[in-house]
């Protein structure tokens, strides 16, 4: 017997027929002697409609207030999922955040767990029902309700599981776990069975959708086993032998639990990425926070940093990327900034950032070259590149990042076997 926190995405509680095929998956669990929690997003489109709603009322609405109306859409869901439990047979109660109760800051839009009291759930939990939590909120200390922002059911999935001390979270979305790279891309790319915290943590700031990079910030540092799932998988299929969470799906865990950690487990592929070179700025100290102080109290993310210095050490060239819906206000925040002393700016719109990741890279050399060579190999110029310990990104121009990725995912050997 397991304890399991489920969480089912927005697609997979899309309407009350998915929210039956979701409660089959628990009802399974139930029926195997696990006891289990379940935690909800909104129906599919349901959180876009009642920021709408918000922003029609009053484009300058309060937050607190925006917390409360959005966090509607979970407390539906999670009714709903408790009622058709309930009608197959298994006991169940819903509880919003706020019941259980999860405790957040009073960052209305964008709260963070401080703490989640366990007793009510694991009442329930012992005693065989299956409560069903809301997702994406919580409770600030002012006894308001607050929200996660975006990605904030999976962080409170995660959360939940700490919280109870579950052997295992399970995430159940529309794909049947992590890929080598977006099949979409590359057809032949396949699913991982499993993949360190390390990886997904890269995998999902890179670019990959499947899982919020906060959620598995947040597993790696509480050790939250986290299992990838579709919820369109037939529930009745039981699990395959051997298999502790199933017949499909990405087990996501510490390092120690892989056997054979291959070099490259992934290729990943974020579009849409804007670069900004400043030319001969004056190297003194300070030059740094003087460039990147202004662009983050503008709330601008900046993801790849070159900087290169002159032979004098007098002057430097720094270029780094920023999305490309951020670059016309970037432009604009450096151009205004104070103490910033530079010959010209220049930027462009329309790059690529193509990552390789893996755990194997830290005891094999010349991956970052061998990237490289097969990007060279197709015709590809890199404009700038970044390194890690488990991952080397390049900078292309966006036109190539499909065949960019299909190259490197060919290249490393990630392609499925054939035949």
């Amino acid at each position: 017997m397991a304890r399991i926190v489920m969480k089912f995405g927005g697609t997979s509680v899309a309407n009350v027929e998915r929210i039956r095929q979701a409660a089959r998956h628990v009802k399974r669990e139930v029926e195997a002697g696990h006891e289990v929690a379940v935690v909800v997003s909104a129906m599919s489109g349901k959180t876009n409609e009642l920021v709408g709603w918000c922003a029609e009322a009053a484009p300058m609405h309060d937050a607190r207030e925006y917390d409360a109306v959005v966090a509607s859409g979970e407390q539906v869901t999670a009714g709903l999922m408790a009622i058709v439990l309930s009608e197959m047979g298994i006991q169940s109660r819903s509880y919003a955040g706020w019941q259980v109760p999860i405790h957040t800051d009073d960052a209305h839009g964008s709260a963070r767990i401080t703490g989640i009291d366990p007793d009510n759930l694991l009442e329930r939990m012992t005693s065989g029902w299956v409560p069903v939590v809301t997702g994406f909120q919580g409770i600030s200390d002012k006894n308001r309700v607050t929200t996660l922002g975006r990605g904030g059911s999976d962080t409170s999935a995660v959360a939940v599981a700490a919280a109870v001390k579950a052997d295992r979270c399970d995430i159940y979305t529309d794909v049947d776990g992590v890929y080598t790279t977006d099949p979409r891309i590359a057809p032949k790319a396949k699913r991982l069975e499993r993949v360190s915290f390390e990886e997904m943590l890269e995998m999902a700031s890179l670019g990959a959708k499947v899982l919020q990079t906060r959620s598995v910030e947040l597993a790696m540092a509480q050790g939250v086993r986290l299992v990838v799932r579709s919820t369109f998988d037939d529930p009745d299929a039981g699990n395959a032998p051997g298999s502790e969470w199933g017949m499909t799906g990405t087990l996501v865990c510490d390092e120690d639990e892989i056997m054979e950690k291959q070099i490259v487990s992934g290729v990943t592929l974020a579009r849409a990425e804007a670069k900004i070179t400043l030319r001969k700025v004056k190297d003194k100290p300070g030059v740094a926070a003087a460039v990147f102080g202004p662009l983050a109290d503008a709330r601008i993310v900046v993801d790849m940093i070159v900087q290169n210095i002159s032979d004098d050490g007098q002057i430097t060239d720094i270029t780094f990327t920023v999305p490309d819906s951020e670059f016309d206000k970037a432009m604009k925040v450096l151009r205004n900034a104070p103490d910033l002393e530079y010959e010209s700016i220049s930027g462009s719109k329309g790059g690529a950032k193509i990552s390789v990741v893996g755990v194997g890279m830290r005891s094999h050399a010349g991956v970052a070259a061998s990237m490289f060579r097969a990007l060279s190999d197709k015709g590809i110029n890199i404009q700038l590149i970044t390194t890690s310990e488990i991952k080397t990104s390049v900078l292309i121009d966006e036109e190539y990042a499909e065949l960019a990725v299909r190259a490197l995912h060919t290249y490393y050997g990630l392609d499925k076997a054939e035949g």
